[in-house]
């Protein structure tokens, strides 16, 4: 079976050539006598896609696979320890005066080793392996109602944010706690007060929780909005922030926002939130996405694959263009041209009983 020449993958080049400057840009062969070729001297450019043509013979295969590959694979294992080296089918070393910068090397055989539609070079080479454990770490999310980007905001980010868009201001850092309609409302409030928080948000303004007006009649409170803390963004409020944003977290199912103070005199009201979120969440748009793991970026796992094509790459269909070339036809004449082959006749007489039956004219 022919084999497709493929040249080394480019990468690590030796560290001796590459601190002397010389010749690390490309491969240099010297004196190479594998099989029939006959003392050659060749530069091979790294970073570059190569193609090595030419007859039947003329000793393609001997540069590509038993020279370039097996000296590339011989170096890398000589890097393992003597007890991994006893696991590897190593190759001879090529005949051959000088090879240097010489990286790592991959050789993939023109031919299908595994039978099966879902085979790719990738998979082959375990390449897909080792990207789909990478892609989960620099993938960026980005919500697709708003197209912000969707991250885990610890507190300590909160604080950088906040602070590069309200330098030196105050702010409250909040969070929304839902209602039980089991328990009366002051009783829950009595819990809040409990458990260490004085003051929550009624029409954008901040009051005591014993304060806290009874809702209208006829319009049930399903949340509280509940003040962690009021901070001033300053250096040494730091640490307190990132408390407030903890406790908020905590309390607020992994949610807070951060309101800027608009001091009118007396308490102050509060400006429009900016929502933040501990986990995988769109908190303005309130949205929660799935953590990225590596299934997700398997096309041969049912978690990452298109749910079109179901990770074949292809989708098969009936093209109508192609199943009735020529509608000038009637049924009768074979308009339907699958169904004119001696395969398809049993279709074409089913269709030919079914139109009788129901009246339908075949011309």
């Amino acid at each position: 079976m022919a084999r497709t020449p493929t040249v080394p993958a480019p990468q690590f080049p030796p560290a001796s050539a590459a601190a002397s400057g010389k010749g690390a840009d490309c491969i240099r062969l010297r004196g190479v006598r594998q099989n029939n070729l006959k003392g050659i001297d060749l530069d091979l450019p790294l970073r570059e896609l190569v193609v090595i043509t030419g007859l039947s013979g003329s000793g393609k295969s001997s540069l590509a696979f038993e020279t370039l590959y097996a000296e590339g694979q011989r170096r890398y294992i000589e890097t393992f320890t003597p007890y991994a080296r006893q696991f590897f089918d190593r190759m001879d070393k090529p005949a051959a005066d000088r090879i240097e910068n010489i990286p790592p090397a991959i050789a993939i055989e023109q031919r299908n080793t595994v039978r099966t539609t879902r085979s790719t070079i990738g998979t082959m080479t375990e390449i897909c392996d080792h990207m789909k454990v990478l892609w989960p770490h620099i993938a960026e999310l980005r919500c697709p109602t708003c197209g912000g980007p969707v991250r885990r905001e610890s507190p300590q980010t909160v604080w950088g944010d906040v602070e590069a868009h309200t330098p030196n201001g105050e702010v409250l850092v909040t969070f929304d706690l839902p209602l039980s309609t089991k328990i009366p409302l002051h009783e829950q409030l009595t819990i809040l007060t409990q458990q260490g928080f004085q003051r929550v948000l009624a029409a954008d303004r901040v009051v005591r929780c014993d304060e806290f007006p009874a809702p209208a009649t006829g319009t049930p409170l399903d949340r509280l909005t509940v003040v962690a803390d009021r901070v001033r963004l300053a250096p040494e409020n730091r640490s307190r922030f990132i408390e407030a944003c903890e406790q908020a977290y905590r309390f607020g199912s992994r949610r807070l926002a951060v309101r800027s103070i608009q001091s009118d005199g007396g308490r102050g009201g509060s400006g429009a939130p900016r929502w933040f979120s501990e986990g995988f969440h769109c908190a303005p748009c309130d949205r929660t996405f799935k953590e990225p793991t590596p299934s997700l970026f398997s096309y041969n796992n049912p978690v990452g694959a298109c749910p079109h094509c179901k990770g074949f790459g292809r989708i098969i269909g009936i093209d109508p263009n192609l199943a009735l070339p020529d509608r000038s036809k009637t049924l009768a004449e074979g308009v339907v041209k699958p169904w004119q082959t001696a395969t398809g006749k049993e279709c074409q007489d089913d269709m030919t009983r079914a139109a009788r039956k129901a009246g339908v004219p075949m011309h």
